[in-house]
């Protein structure tokens, strides 16, 4: 016999995330813990959520020093380019939907340079009973929400400190390099 896991709504998982001390963001355990245990009532989410057919979109939902909330929403077959998160560490969930996470390996990279050699390493399905954690040892992946799936998907993503530029790789290329990121909502607004 399992228990449900009742959800919250994204102003009560805000109220809860702005408790947690500057300790809990570093090892990636206690949050990814909360992330499992506070699942978001996706109907909350609506003031956040904007859909582009040309790319997935960031709506910013809260930031302090500490840390950076995002809705992520995937149209079917949308994926991210492979990227970093500049040495900060990441949780994300799926409270609409399932994605997977494709992790990789950097084998050399040369950012001045412009190339880099990575391999894939694993993939794993996110979903609402399912987050997940980047590993700071290995935090190059990319998030895609496959053609199979066949249905629109959010992911929350909660990031250690704000950032506002990345690192992107091309396996196929051999290439990497520096870009710039935007929101496309903040706090509900159109930015």
């Amino acid at each position: 016999m399992s228990t449900a896991v009742k959800q919250i709504s994204i102003q009560h998982f805000v109220t809860q995330l702005r408790k947690f001390p500057e300790s809990a963001f570093l090892p990636t355990d206690q949050l990814h813990r909360f992330l499992h245990d506070a699942p978001v009532d996706p109907d909350s989410l609506a003031p956040y959520l904007t859909w582009d057919r040309q790319h997935y979109t960031r709506n910013l939902i809260d930031k302090t020093p500490l840390y950076e909330l995002l809705a992520i929403c995937w149209e079917v077959g949308q994926a991210s380019s492979v990227h970093n998160h500049r040495d900060q560490n990441c949780w994300m969930a799926v409270p609409i939907g399932r994605l997977l996470v494709e992790n990789f390996h950097v084998v050399h990279q040369d950012i001045a340079g412009g190339k880099c050699t990575i391999t894939s390493a694993e993939t794993v399905e996110m979903n609402a009973s399912h987050p997940c954690a980047v590993d700071p040892l290995e935090p190059v992946h990319r998030v895609f929400n496959p053609r199979e799936f066949n249905q629109r998907a959010v992911s929350l993503h909660v990031y250690s400190r704000p950032f506002d530029t990345c690192v992107v790789y091309s396996a196929e290329q051999g290439t990497c390099g520096e870009i710039e990121l935007h929101y496309t909502t903040e706090y509900g607004k159109p930015t």
